[in-house]
């Protein structure tokens, strides 16, 4: 799919419209995850990132990252302690490769997704809106019938220390294309150095309902924060289409490379300001496997992020 390109308009507006439905309409602001903080720092590919892929990043001694940490839903008012809605959290890092050009991972706190197709997703967010409206059996029967939706919501989202001290799970699975042809599936983890480290509900709900900002602008301002990069490999027979079916913790990963956060970034700089990212990769040595959702999430950032520009009066580009 070329840059700047909606394949399916028609679903991806229905999806905008569906979680415009579950948070409400906030101009200027993203229709999921919308509360965020961008940070800067500086990307360094491990030995094994250039045996495993051609990338240009791979490849390069360093190149400059922002990283947008972010709540979960598209309230950009959510408490950061809200057990029931601020999670899972969400990470996104662009590496700026060159003049009008990057790559992007985009992850979240919680090992897989609830469906596996945007369609599926539409039925999700709306049964969840309607349940918010007061008729839960919506999401109950549509959970009831898709078991890997329903195991997902179910899944413990704790509420780390920090987000400094939260690991993330990329959702769909990519081609990894190394310089002589070889190729290997795999799926993009970030963790951080310092480890992972989450509070019980009960210490979270004694925290401000802005902590997880404040903490990380005052870890900053007094040292980096480092954060792993790894990419998680598929086996043969496991599923590299379907982002609801995760593979065995047992799979092997590869050190992909060390993200060095240095600096909380105004996210209100015009230039930041109009950053959509892309699930696709769109960079030579790392392809799309095939999971619908790849192409469905790329649409979707770019028509709300269109909407959000406009609305923040900024050019679309």
């Amino acid at each position: 799919m070329p840059v700047g390109t909606i394949d399916n308009h028609a679903l991806s507006q229905q999806l905008l419209d569906a979680l415009d439905a579950l948070s409400g309409l906030h101009p200027g602001f993203r229709p999921a995850h919308a509360k965020g903080i961008m940070c800067g720092g500086t990307f360094a590919p491990s030995p094994e990132a250039a045996r495993l892929t051609r990338a240009p990043h791979a490849n390069r001694p360093s190149t400059p990252v922002v990283v947008r940490y972010s709540d979960s839903t598209g309230v950009p008012t959510v408490p950061d302690n809200d057990p029931a809605k601020s999670g899972p959290r969400g990470i996104a890092v662009r590496f700026n490769l060159g003049a009008h050009a990057h790559t992007d991972i985009v992850a979240h706190s919680t090992n897989g997704f609830p469906v596996r197709t945007g369609e599926e997703f539409v039925e999700f967010l709306r049964g969840a809106a309607a349940a918010g409206a007061g008729k839960p059996e919506a999401i109950g029967a549509f959970l009831a019938s898709h078991p890997q939706a329903k195991a997902f919501v179910e899944s413990p989202k704790p509420i780390p220390t920090s987000f400094a001290r939260e690991a993330f799970f990329a959702i769909t699975a990519f081609i990894f294309t190394a310089a002589d042809g070889t190729t290997k599936h795999g799926r993009f983890r970030v963790r951080p150095a310092a480890g992972v480290e989450h509070l019980s509900d009960a210490d979270a709900a004694k925290k401000s309902p802005n902590f997880l900002f404040d903490e990380l602008r005052e870890r900053l301002a007094k040292e980096p924060v480092t954060l792993g990069v790894f990419v998680q490999i598929a086996e043969p027979g496991d599923d590299v289409t379907n982002a609801s079916v995760t593979w065995p913790d047992s799979r092997p990963e590869v050190p992909f490379g060390t993200i060095t956060l240095t600096t909380v970034l105004d996210d209100q700089e015009p230039e930041l300001r109009k950053i959509i990212f892309d699930p696709l990769p769109r960079v030579d040595g790392i392809d799309s496997a095939g999971d619908p959702l790849t192409d469905v999430r790329a649409d979707i950032y770019l028509l709300s992020g269109r909407r959000r520009r406009s609305a923040a009066g900024d050019a679309k580009k």
